[in-house]
Formats: structure tokens, sequence, C-alpha cells
């Protein structure tokens, strides 16, 4: 789907390619670990039951301090995304951008109008809570928004609650920032819904497995729509694992790695005179270079596939996104050549 200039469905997965260093996709890790492996793998026996997801359903209320009744183990925060538009009926929602792209694909083929909130380069793109429109019934917002790497304040998003009004919050890459501070998960909060997912720090991509946190009746309305079953059972044990004291550990610890990684990342990019937008926090950059199309294509031939920005509303052909990874200094050796 093509809406005006802004392709919503493309995604750093199109940028990838056999023989090409993946900085494209936001996954942190190649494939998933050792000990997740283990527990995927002794679920295949009872795959010929159907999936039951109550156990991550717990281990989930568990992991953020929450109800049972305020969790809905979804298939990827994609289908969260989807489930919000289809349960909520077409009214007027609104997208704080440049951000992910599908709660804004997913709103308009459920029928909603929607105002797109543009964030400006100039400040950082910082959020302005009076920039939402008044009107809007249902929110959306990302935290650590991807593409940029923003990460917004609790109490700035608390300022868009309102009577009648459903934010949401898509906090996918919040455990990827130490402390995962800022984060809206562990309250429950009238009128305000928490997205995540278990994609970015475990290498789970093709596993599909996400969740929603917020009030019952929320919950409810949203499992009113979900298609039976769409949870599968090795999706359902990855959540009950990754959920787990030990995993929350470990992803502090990968958090705690990834931030210095970013940092040598950042000032890397500075050194060659790239502009980084904002204050990055997320396992990724959003960078401003004239020709950015150019160079992308450059990267390509040298090995480095980098996502291109001019798919996410609000940015043009001049901005690329960057995932952090390890080791930057080979990429920051071909980007020097082709700038």
């Amino acid at each position: 789907m093509v809406d005006g200039e802004y392709d919503l469905l493309h995604h750093g997965d199109r940028e990838v390619g056999d023989g090409l260093v993946d900085l494209a996709v936001n996954v942190r890790v190649p494939e998933p670990p050792e000990w997740l492996r283990r527990e995927l793998a002794g679920c295949l026996g009872d795959l010929a039951a159907y999936p039951d997801p109550r156990a991550a359903t717990e281990a989930i209320a568990a992991r953020h301090g929450r109800d049972p009744a305020d969790v809905l183990p979804t298939a990827g925060a994609a289908e969260a995304f989807t489930l919000l538009a289809t349960a909520f009926g077409a009214g007027n929602a609104a997208v704080v951008h440049p951000q992910f792209t599908e709660p804004e694909a997913a709103l308009r083929a459920a029928g909603h109008h929607v105002h797109r909130v543009p964030l400006s380069a100039a400040d950082g793109f910082v959020l302005k809570p009076d920039a939402v429109p008044a009107e809007a019934d249902l929110v959306f917002v990302g935290n650590p928004t991807n593409p940029t790497s923003v990460l917004h304040p609790a109490a700035t998003l608390r300022q868009l609650c309102a009577p009648g009004r459903l934010l949401v919050v898509d906090e996918a890459f919040l455990d990827a920032v130490p402390g995962e501070p800022e984060s809206l998960a562990v309250e429950r909060l009238p009128g305000v819904v928490v997205v995540r997912s278990l994609t970015k720090t475990w290498g789970i991509a093709g596993l599909r497995a996400g969740y929603v946190l917020a009030e019952p009746e929320v919950i409810e309305r949203l499992r009113a729509v979900q298609p039976p079953w769409s949870v599968s059972t090795p999706a359902a044990v990855a959540m009950v694992a990754c959920s787990s004291a030990r995993a929350v550990e470990e992803a502090s610890r990968l958090a705690r790695a990834g931030e210095r990684d970013l940092s040598a990342l950042v000032s890397g990019l500075r050194a060659l005179g790239v502009e980084v937008a904002g204050v990055p926090r997320a396992p990724f950059v959003l960078v401003r270079i004239p020709g950015a199309s150019r160079i992308r294509l450059a990267l390509r031939e040298a090995g480095y596939a980098v996502r291109r920005g001019d798919t996410f509303p609000g940015l043009d052909t001049d901005w690329l996104r960057i995932a952090v990874r390890r080791d930057m200094s080979g990429f920051l050796a071909a980007l020097r050549d082709v700038l």
C-alpha cells in the first residue's frame, strides 16, 4: 500500500540481501540465545494441541507487576496495532510522526481518518502534546520512537491523556534502553495502552511474539476481535521464557552493552560530519545526509544495507536509519569512503 508519497508497508527487511551486513533491520541479535532455543525445541512435542496463552499471560503480568487481566499476548506488535484499529472503530485517530508505519497502515485499513502529527528535526523530534488535536480519540506514539531513536519523558506522554481518548504507546524498543526509563508499562493508567515486542532483543522476528498492557475493559475489546489461536505455542513459550527474571537481567546486560555501541557509533558518525537526529537512545540512529539515496546505494555496493528514511511520514530522501551493532568500524570506514 502506498499512501501518497509514503509506502507505509515498506520495512527494513526489504533493504537486506545476500552478502550484505544488515544495518537495516532493528533486530539486535542474529539468532535467539541458546537457552531460548532449548525452550522452543522443548515445545515441539506439544504442537498437536491448540495453543494456550494463559501461562504467557501470567508471566508477562508478573514481569511488569500487572494483573493478568491487563495483558493480551499477540502475534507480534503488528497484530496489536491491527486489533486496536479494528476494536475501536473508525474515529479520529492521530499518529505522531515520524514513527513505525504499521499503526497508520492498520488505522487506514480499518477506515479511520488519520491526522498526522509531524515532529520537527530542528528541535530533535521532541514531542509537543499540544500539537495533537483535541478531538483525537485514538493517539499513537512510539517510545523510544522508530526511526528517530528519541525517548520521550513519561510526564510528556501523560499530558496526552484525556477523557474519551485512548493513548497507545509503542514500547517495542524500550527494553533496549538501560533501566527502561520513561516506561508506562508498570502503571494501569486510564486510557493508556502499552504495546511491547519480544522480537528486537531476542532475535525472534519470525516467531511473532508481542503483547498489550491496558485496562481490562480495553483488553476484552481487543480479545473480542483477535482471531482464535493467533499466538502460536512456540510464541507463548517464548513469552514465558523471555519474561523470567533471568531473561530480564540478560536483557538489561544487553541494553548496557548496546548503549556503549550506540555511543561509539554516534561519535563515529559525528566525526565524519554526519548529522545525527535528536538524542538517540534506542539501538538505531537516524541521520540526515544530503543525497542519502546515493549514499545508501553506494553502501550496498560496499556490502552494507541501511534503511531508507523517505517511507516514514515527515522524512524525505536525505534521511537514513542505521541499526547499531557491536563493531561498526568497518561500516564507518565504508561510509567515509562514499561521502
